[in-house]
């Protein structure tokens, strides 16, 4: 199989072979994909009979992409006679193909360019998992186009194909009869148009008023101005603004305009397989870049509270104040197949709802969303306490409600093996993973600040203080783990400690609930040869039994669960560590072209000499993005303090120099520099 390449405009996108093909397999999941949905699954290009190969591919921007090809086998490049440009686009919620055919000899030719097309209509779930898919649906020929599409009662979706030339088209693609002359081009232009519609036979999106996605000048426009508005980076480091610049872009590819909120933006999770609302990634994302690009927070946190659950749903683990953390609109989910519309099968989601509230009224100073939020705010900080405490003994716990199609695990580490003992067994249910006291704890002192400075009820805020302290009390009881000196991962159904070393222990030092006398050994595990690769810390440490360098949750590397940790090692005082995290993730993502993917392999440093690749990553994928934003927040020290900006910097010497200029918050703008000082830095245990 060829590498995939890949366009995008938020939750739109096309996966290609290197020559610009779609060719769908089990093992190939190419294709054009819009809201949860495969539009097409084959489009394949043929000059006079044969398969186009590339010279080279060319991609400017994250929404667009050219191939230079020729017609036959590699040896044929040197005699080649003619060739071929394919430019490619997402415009107005479409793909487009712009096809150019070039002669390169002196008299005319002619020559017939045929497009096969397919759709197979898959939900995104059915390419996750890969398995053969048959094609379906109905065909439509007409002189000037080809509709396919696929009709499950209400459920209608339809890709339509046109083009600016005259085709012949069929049931499976168009043909182009044409003749070039001597050293002359011939060109088209084809659009695949992505249809929901409703039973009037009308687009969904024309119902709900929601604006036409961007056409190519005016998205070249949008990413300008998007990066404009960001702060400008000048580092000595070289490494760091490479990844820094191409962080922005893939920000910008991820944008997209949620059904509910048209004329506002927010962001897919991921592409390829979360290219929709993923609320754990949205709030850590939006916690990640405040400091850089804070607008997407609000429409993040409104709409989460839209949504938010309202009753008891077995099949989709809703309950009253909890936050979602998926949303579908593919056909699994529409029939009930699976519960993502919407599903809440995430213990943490609900919590960091609050964090991020409360950080985004520190960074921005709009009060007014903290109070239109409030009733929200206060049924998460609820749904915490009713519902989350599942043992009636102050943990936040979690056992699915649907036991069936719904997900095992609902913290980060979602796969089914991720949360273990150390000997590889896993525990029962319900569970209680470490890093979700952690984010109650946070959630309930936040809580406790927006009660009491905005919602007139000092009471309540003194409630969730006490309920704070207690809590951190007992964690640091009946968590630690004292032969070790680390903090497992989790308790089991009988209170037992799950005593895997794993990373999760990293975000209580970002969440506040290590007692300090305990964060010394913690910053010590995190960054010794167990978990630390050499290119970031492990999910999973060395030694434990499940350990598996290239297993999802076990043992691979990923920058942003390093960005928390690194942040809260830095809010600790623990600089030098905090630094030497942030210095091998950045070096790492030199290696995947500055991109910071979802996670890669755990392979000590020393062995493989360079980060490995996990082969189902998403990519770009939002809070991997976000990790090179909060780690620079954390070289910097920047915490937002009333109406200041308070910069502490504490660089490696690898940095040198650092300025981050036009810092945007409730101050206005602000610049940051930071210069490596020689020796070791100075530690501040006081900083949180």
């Amino acid at each position: 199989m060829r590498k995939l390449v890949r366009i995008l405009d938020g939750n739109i996108f096309a996966l290609s072979e290197d020559n610009g093909d779609m060719d769908f397999s089990p093992t190939n999941p190419a294709g054009f994909f819009a809201f949860d949905t495969r539009f097409l699954s084959t489009w394949r290009l043929r000059l006079d009979g044969e398969r186009l190969h590339p010279l080279a591919v060319h991609d400017p921007s994250y929404y667009k992409i050219r191939f230079f090809l020729v017609p036959g086998h590699p040896t044929h490049y040197v005699d080649a006679k003619v060739s071929m440009i394919r430019d490619r686009w997402i415009s107005d919620s479409a793909f487009v193909e712009h096809l150019t055919v070039l002669n390169h000899t002196n008299g005319p030719v002619d020559y017939v360019l045929r497009i096969d097309v397919d759709s197979d209509f898959a939900p995104v779930y059915d390419v996750i998992w890969p398995h053969a898919s048959a094609l379906r649906g109905y065909r439509e020929v007409s002189t000037d186009g080809l509709r396919l599409g696929y009709r499950r009662e209400k459920f209608h979706r339809v890709t339509d194909i046109s083009t600016s030339e005259p085709a012949e088209f069929d049931e499976h693609g168009l043909t182009f009869r044409i003749r070039v002359d001597r050293q002359g081009r011939w060109n088209t232009t084809l659009r695949v148009r992505a249809l929901v519609l409703r039973p009037d036979g009308a687009d969904m999106r024309e119902r709900l008023r929601h604006p036409r996605g961007k056409v190519g000048t005016e998205l070249r426009h949008d990413l300008s101005e998007w990066i404009a508005e960001a702060p400008r980076l000048y580092c000595d480091w070289e490494s760091l603004c490479t990844t820094y610049r191409r962080g922005l872009a893939d920000l910008a590819g991820l944008r997209f305009s949620p059904l509910a909120l048209p004329h506002e933006t927010m962001l897919a999770a991921g592409l390829p397989w979360s290219a929709t609302i993923i609320g754990r990634d949205n709030l850590l994302t939006c916690y990640q870049t405040l400091p850089f690009v804070p607008r997407m927070a609000a429409t993040t946190l409104r709409l989460l509270a839209m949504d938010q659950g309202t009753v008891l749903d077995d099949f989709r683990d809703e309950e009253p104040g909890k936050i979602l953390n998926e949303f579908r609109y593919g056909e699994m989910a529409a029939f009930e197949q699976r519960p993502q519309s919407p599903y809440y099968g995430g213990a943490d989601v609900t919590p960091l709802f609050v964090v991020l509230l409360d950080e985004y009224e520190r960074w921005t100073g709009d009060a007014s969303l903290v109070r239109d939020l409030e009733d929200a705010a206060r049924a998460a900080l609820n749904w915490i306490d009713e519902y989350g405490d599942l043992r009636g003994d102050g943990y936040l716990w979690y056992q699915p409600r649907n036991d069936a199609s719904g997900a095992q695990n609902h913290c980060w580490k979602d796969s089914p093996e991720a949360i273990c003992y150390r000997d590889g067994r896993l525990p029962g249910l319900p569970r209680a993973t470490c890093e979700l006291q952690g984010y109650a704890y946070d959630a309930k002192r936040r809580g406790a600040r927006l009660a009491r400075e905005f919602w007139g009820d000092p009471a309540y805020a003194d409630r969730l203080e006490r309920q704070a302290e207690e809590l951190k009390r007992r964690f640091n009881r009946d968590f630690w783990i004292d032969g070790g000196e680390y903090f497992a991962l989790a308790l089991g159904p009988d209170g037992d400690q799950v005593d895997a070393l794993a990373s999760n222990m990293g975000h209580l030092l970002w969440s506040g609930i290590v007692d300090d006398s305990r964060a010394a050994a913690v910053a010590g595990h995190l960054l010794g040869p167990r978990l630390f690769s050499g290119w970031g810390v492990r999910t999973l440490a060395t030694g434990q039994a499940s350990y598996n360098p290239l297993g999802y949750h076990v043992g691979t590397v990923w920058p942003f669960d390093n960005s928390l940790i690194a942040c809260g090692l830095r809010h600790y005082g623990f600089v030098e560590e905090a630094g030497k995290i942030a210095e091998s993730v950045i070096e790492a993502s030199q290696h995947f072209a500055g991109r910071m993917p979802e996670a890669f392999a755990g392979y000590d440093r020393e062995l493989t000499r360079y980060p490995v690749p996990y082969p189902a990553a998403n990519s770009p994928q939002a809070s991997a993005t976000g990790a090179t934003f909060l780690l620079l927040r954390s070289l910097l020290g920047l915490e937002p303090y009333g109406e200041h900006l308070v910069v502490h910097p504490a660089l490696p010497a690898r940095f040198g120099r650092i300025e981050l200029l036009n810092i945007p918050g409730r101050w206005g703008r602000k610049d940051a520099i930071g210069n490596a000082r020689a020796g070791r830095p100075v530690a501040h245990s006081g900083d949180r």
